[in-house]
């Protein structure tokens, strides 16, 4: 089963790089994993200590290829770094805590009875101001439980 969901991943992203007229290099099929096995948003410090990526520079091109065709999405966190998460469509809808102090980045859910609730806010704030919302995403500011 789960050899069957990491193929379906690839063929996914394969697809996606298809429509951009890009590859699935090794190297990009690397940062997938590296990415899929991380379940939270990293840093490009944190993709570069697997070693399965050569290069920082290497890194960084081939996560900017994937960003560009919508298979891995930027988040910013409460620093400076840039971390890096596959895109909702691959894994599952959800928000992060941000934590002002560290800058770390934690993922996670809400009940469906409140994603309903914020689709409805939206939804309202949308009729109100002509905006047309494609999705959302909370990020909750705060202090992690290690920063206290």
């Amino acid at each position: 089963m789960l050899r069957s969901m990491e193929q379906d991943l690839h063929a996914t992203v394969a697809g996606h790089l298809r429509r951009y007229d890009q590859r699935y290099t090794n190297g990009r099929r690397a940062l997938v994993e590296i990415l899929a096995a991380a379940g939270r948003p990293v840093t490009i410090a944190e993709v570069l200590a697997g070693g399965a990526v050569p290069a920082q520079s290497t890194a960084y091109r081939n996560l900017s290829v994937l960003v560009q065709a919508g298979v891995v999405r930027k988040v910013f966190g409460g620093d400076d770094l840039t971390r890096f998460e596959l895109a909702e469509e691959l894994t599952e809808h959800h928000h992060h805590m941000v934590c002002v102090n560290c800058g770390s980045i934690e993922d996670f859910t809400v009940p469906n009875r409140l994603e309903q609730s914020l689709d409805k806010l939206f939804g309202q704030v949308s009729e109100t101001t002509g905006f047309r919302p494609q999705g959302h995403r909370l990020d909750v500011i705060g202090t992690c439980g290690n920063c206290g």
